[in-house]
């Protein structure tokens, strides 16, 4: 289950040679429902895994998000809210190899319609094993909600995900989820400090263990930083590919993490995991639309990735 109450309607525009204050004239553009966790949803579904897409729509903007996941097949029950769902603008330029996106802040929430998403959680997670908490939150939503909500799905013995930023991302780790995915930029802002070399990763990634997350995924330009722990032993595994001209990068985060989530649930080798999800990261790089790829791409791309064992922090 992906909990997304930040919903979206993401448009992508590719404009050759955008410049500020100019008319430009473009193709038809890509319009899909987004959001982190409807990005997750999309990229799982992609690799064949059963996902339920939850969250909060409001407006003809939210009935569009559920038409459209529906049309995709993305099974999905989304608590219907009486502001509007916002929408997202992503420019590419081909020329330039730039993306420039431009997102709303998102509805107004009001106190019953949060009991009504905690309600609908209840239930849900009778029927699944993990929920994904990810994306910003909504406007009049308290910064501590996912601390709350991985608290309820951890009673419920599911195992929890959180991929946020800012203060959402710092409170929510007091629900201690089993894994925490920030990229670079958002874990450096979450730890106060940056990361120059592998070992900055792993202090990194050791900080945010230390803060609640029992697991850490950090994506990065190339590939992703993990510390994963074993019965017996913590795996810090530094993983990149060789760099690839993108189309779009957006989204990328959201299909790494669908691609580890969907190979540790085949209960693949560790190795193979990483692997999978660095090359499912990559192939979204490869296409227009966030969470969207080509499965085989995704497996040929992991092939070429390279991984190495990190030393622990000698802080």
């Amino acid at each position: 289950m992906t909990v997304t109450l930040n919903a979206a309607v993401d448009k992508t525009l590719r404009v050759a040679n955008l410049q500020i204050g100019l008319r430009h004239r473009c193709a038809q553009g890509l319009v899909q429902p987004g959001g982190k966790g409807i990005n997750v949803a999309r990229a799982l579904k992609t690799l064949g895994q059963p996902v339920l897409a939850t969250g909060l729509a409001g407006g003809r903007t939210g009935t569009r998000i559920v038409e459209e996941l529906t049309a995709a097949g993305i099974l999905n029950d989304f608590v219907r809210i009486q502001d509007e769902s916002r929408t997202s603008t992503l420019l590419v330029d081909p020329a330039l190899g730039t993306s420039t996106e431009i997102v709303e802040y998102g509805p107004s929430i009001e106190a019953h319609e949060l009991e009504m998403v905690a309600g609908k959680l209840a239930y849900l997670m009778r029927g699944v094993a993990t929920a994904v908490f990810a994306g910003s939150l909504p406007r009049a939503v308290p910064e501590d909600w996912y601390a709350h909500a991985l608290r309820e799905a951890r009673r419920a013995r599911l195992q929890t995900v959180l991929d946020s930023e800012g203060e959402p991302l710092r409170l929510g780790l007091a629900g201690e989820p089993d894994l925490v995915a920030p990229n670079q930029l958002e874990a450096e802002e979450l730890v106060g400090f940056e990361f120059q070399t592998p070992a900055d990763f792993v202090a990194g990634m050791e900080r945010i263990v230390d803060m609640g997350a029992r697991n850490v995924i950090i994506t990065h330009g190339t590939g992703c930083a993990v510390l994963i722990k074993e019965p017996g032993k913590s795996h810090r595994i530094w993983a990149e590919i060789e760099p690839l001209e993108p189309v779009s990068e957006v989204g990328s985060g959201d299909a790494l993490l669908a691609g580890f989530l969907a190979a540790r649930q085949a209960n693949r080798p560790l190795e193979d995991v990483v692997k999978h999800a660095v090359g499912c990261g990559a192939a979204n790089t490869q296409t227009f639309g966030a969470g969207s790829f080509d499965p085989r791409d995704a497996a040929r791309l992991a092939g070429t990735v390279t991984l190495r064992e990190l030393e622990p922090s000698s802080e």
